[in-house]
């Protein structure tokens, strides 16, 4: 399978060269979409071997996703791995998701951190377990971590989704569009690897947001 990882970035100099290192030396294509970073983030993916794709101005994890998902479906990759460009997805669960992926192409493969969330804050932690069990009765399938940005989309879902998401809330709106076209969602446990960054979610504004999506995607045909 032709499959490539995608990572959203903004002002990630700090991690983003050991994952796209890791990644390539694994013989992966990486797909690193520079957010309008200030720092050296795009300069030192390409050095390890990225393509980048840079965003003069932040536009926000969402439209950087569908830039990257928009760039893959055009080059003929069977499937995309997104992955969060501060270090918390450990490259080493990379070959869960392809080997899911082996069995059935056209499917979502979401990461699951809470078979073993030791570290995640706790209001994190109970705010993702309240998202979880909402969007799972929506989507009418079980998915145990409906937030975590590391999964595997075939291109074929790719292909029917009409994404729109700007922001965060582009994690909520793969898994519900997907799920009204009728593709399967599945689960792969994966570690996070926790430090000492600040999230770069708004809890007020991107709650606001994440519901107002949420209510709009139930109510629409």
């Amino acid at each position: 399978m032709k499959i490539c990882a995608i990572i959203p970035v903004h002002n990630e100099e700090y991690a983003i060269g050991g994952i796209v290192d890791a990644l390539v030396k694994n013989n992966q294509t990486v797909i690193v979409i520079d957010d309008g970073s200030i720092d050296n983030s795009g300069k030192i993916a390409k050095a390890k071997g990225a393509i980048v794709i840079r965003n003069e101005h932040k536009n926000g994890k969402g439209n950087s996703l569908r830039k990257g998902f928009d760039y893959a479906i055009k080059e003929g990759f069977d499937g995309v791995i997104t992955v969060d460009g501060d270090g918390q997805h450990d490259v080493n669960d990379f070959e869960k998701f392809i080997e899911f992926a082996k069995e059935e192409k056209d499917v979502v493969v979401n990461g699951n951190r809470m078979t073993d969330s030791t570290g995640m804050p706790f209001i994190r932690r109970l705010t993702n377990k309240f998202m979880s069990i909402l969007i799972s009765m929506a989507c009418k399938q079980s998915i145990p971590d409906t937030q975590c940005g590391y999964r595997y989309i075939g291109s074929g879902v790719l292909k029917q989704l009409n994404l729109s998401s700007s922001q965060f809330e582009i994690e909520t709106e793969i898994l519900m569009k997907a799920s009204k076209k009728g593709f399967k969602i599945y689960s792969v446990p994966i570690r996070t690897i926790y430090r000492n960054e600040v999230s770069k979610i708004n809890p007020l504004k991107d709650t606001i947001r994440f519901f107002i999506y949420f209510l709009g995607e139930i109510f629409s045909k």
